[in-house]
């Protein structure tokens, strides 16, 4: 079995602060979601002949996903070079990509439970129709994630963040279709959710795809050999390099810290929304 490996002894200052200042979000949002609870608690309080269960499911779905960013903070994790910050078993790419591919799948749910409320009470069988497209559209970009990491061909890591990215413009077309008449208690939030979703969808085909796809292309110039599925999955199980250094982590810092903020508070603030629903709808 192959152990953890350092990698050339060099610490960053620039990473450990970094790894710093994630372990403290990780504690912020753990609070910012404690506070939604207490939103739900005094929403249904304000409501109690009509409980409201949306708000409860997403409440839990918002828990998975804040917990797992919150373990991933502590544990970041680099995947196809099977690079991390912690030498501990719980650092493997196996144990990392299991928890972001549940707590993704949760967030993705979240979108579609709250779309799929937005569209009874707008009558919009578009915004209907593309809650029930949201989630398969994230485990299959989900599915091209576990391909990447197992074979170490980026190549599944630009169809994943291109799904991804489709998933944010069907999201936004439909907060888009449903407008600020029809769900009046939304329409601050829906705002703030529409420019949010712009600049990620921005943010996606501008950085991230195209960063993938040049690591794809520089890949195949240099004749790289991808590993078989089975090999993989024995790869990332037993295989970690421990570093600290800013070469190895300079690419996935912006990414990361975008992830690990503005994703989770999205998360929460579906929460919220979903008590804004539960209350219009009585």
């Amino acid at each position: 079995m192959r152990h953890a490996q350092p990698s050339e002894g060099v610490t960053s200052n620039a990473v450990a602060c970094w790894h710093t200042l994630l372990c403290a979000i990780a504690v912020l949002n753990l609070a910012l979601w404690a506070l939604s609870a207490v939103a739900v608690a005094r929403g249904q309080a304000a409501i109690p002949a009509a409980a409201d269960i949306a708000s409860y499911v997403q409440l839990l779905l918002a828990a998975v996903y804040v917990l797992g960013c919150a373990f991933r903070s502590v544990l970041p994790v680099y995947d196809i070079p099977r690079v991390v910050l912690v030498d501990s078993p719980l650092s493997s790419v196996m144990v990392g990509r299991s928890v972001a591919t549940l707590a993704e799948l949760c967030f993705a749910a979240q979108w579609a439970l709250i779309l799929h409320r937005a569209a009874l009470l707008s009558h919009s069988r578009f915004v209907q129709a593309v809650s029930l497209a949201i989630v398969p559209l994230i485990v299959l970009a989900e599915g091209c994630s576990w391909y990447a990491v197992l074979t170490t061909a980026q190549r599944g890591h630009v169809v994943e963040n291109s799904l991804w990215g489709l998933s944010a413009v069907l999201v936004v077309a439909g907060l888009l279709t449903i407008g600020p008449h029809r769900l009046a208690d939304l329409y601050p939030p829906m705002i703030v959710w529409c420019l949010g979703g712009a600049a990620y969808i921005a943010f996606t085909f501008l950085f991230d795809v195209p960063m993938y796809w040049s690591r794809w292309v520089a890949d195949q110039a240099s004749g790289r050999r991808y590993l078989h599925l089975a090999e993989g999955a024995v790869d990332v199980r037993r295989r970690r390099i421990v570093s600290y250094r800013w070469a190895d982590w300079k690419n996935e810092v912006l990414w990361m810290s975008l992830y690990f903020t503005l994703g989770v508070w999205s998360s929460v603030s579906l929460v919220y929304a979903s008590v804004a629903l539960g209350m219009h709808r009585n």
